[in-house]
């Protein structure tokens, strides 16, 4: 039995940064609604022509995070990718980055769980790992949001939150099971689906035909819907019990945790559980300032970015957690 362990992280993010006062201008808000209520200042929108996709982000993040491993693409046994906005409605884009790597023909994941997806994504490398099945399994987070927002004040709820980018891990096998991954913790509540929602096009409501057939530019359906205030509440509740779930599992209390990494899904959501766990700003890392909420992105863009800043280092406890939309939500604790 092994453990698994990062070895290689990187990201990318489109060029094109939108701000609060941009959106402004295509929408009734401001700058302060937007940062009052998410603390979000600016996000990374993919513009037209520029010709990033999911599949391109995930692939040029994939590459940074591959050559830090020092390993070569052929090295890397499995891919895992999570999104929930794929290039295609299928296959998924686990496949493409196989192609577009032009790495041997491995087995090629999607994990579709949202802003959890990348904590799921990590579980199932790390049990791959684990068992013995494969040594190096390439995880990638990538969302490309902008596409498919309603950018109106009927949508600016929801529009403005979001952003686009991606971000990768290479996890490889650790003999020394006193580090790199020590335990994950996934959960659901299927009960709680419609409050954060996409619902078409889908089988089991409505599919394309039936969009081209009605031709309504009033329907809704197609675009994200949030129950906002009911999301946040459950999302403070799973926050703090998976991530003492994971503690408890490890015999940690919240004082030993060195960096929390939560999901960027709303910054008064991170300082909540900070506060919540005395937890000072050295032991949290939150940029959803700069990049928005960037769903199964927004763990690994952040990770990436704490230790590319030096505020993770060997020996280090790191926690990642999420809560999103399902409800699912998860916890991965980490000895660096």
């Amino acid at each position: 039995m092994y453990n698994s362990k990062i070895i290689g992280l990187g990201t990318y993010v489109p060029d094109n940064v939108v701000t609060n006062d941009d959106l402004s201008k295509i929408m009734d808000t401001s700058d302060e609604w937007i940062q009052e209520r998410t603390g979000i200042k600016e996000r990374r929108w993919v513009k037209d022509g520029d010709g990033d996709t999911t599949a391109t982000m995930g692939v040029k993040a994939a590459k940074v995070a591959i050559e830090r491993a020092g390993i070569d693409k052929d090295d890397i046994d499995f891919i895992i990718f999570a999104t929930l906005s794929p290039d295609m409605y299928f296959p998924g884009p686990g496949v493409q980055v196989q192609h577009a790597l032009d790495i041997k023909t491995v087995g090629a994941l999607d994990v579709r769980n949202q802003c959890s997806g990348f904590v799921y994504a990590i579980s199932v490398a790390d049990n791959f790992i684990k068992t013995g099945m494969y040594k190096n399994v390439l995880v990638i987070g990538s969302e490309l949001h902008s596409h498919g927002l309603d950018k109106t004040t009927r949508g600016r709820g929801v529009s403005v939150i979001f952003g686009d980018g991606a971000g990768a891990a290479v996890l490889t096998r650790e003999e020394d099971t006193s580090k790199g991954i020590l335990s994950t913790h996934l959960h659901s509540q299927g009960e709680h689906a419609e409050e954060l929602v996409v619902k078409a096009p889908g089988m089991g409501t409505r599919w394309v035909t039936d969009i081209i057939e009605d031709d309504n530019k009033d329907d809704e359906s197609y675009f994200p819907y949030m129950n906002g205030q009911f999301v946040f509440k459950n999302a403070v509740v799973r926050f703090s019990e998976v991530i003492m779930e994971g503690l408890m599992k490890n015999k940690l209390k919240p004082k030993d945790i060195d960096m929390l990494i939560p999901h960027q899904a709303n910054l008064r959501i991170a300082q909540f559980i900070q506060k919540k766990f005395q937890l000072s700003d050295d032991q949290v890392f939150n940029n959803i300032q700069k990049y928005g909420n960037t769903t199964a992105a927004s763990i690994p863009i952040a990770l990436t970015e704490a230790w590319e800043e030096g505020k993770i280092k060997e020996g280090d406890t790191v926690v990642l957690a999420a809560f999103g939309s399902g409800f699912t939500w998860g916890s991965v604790i980490i000895k660096w």
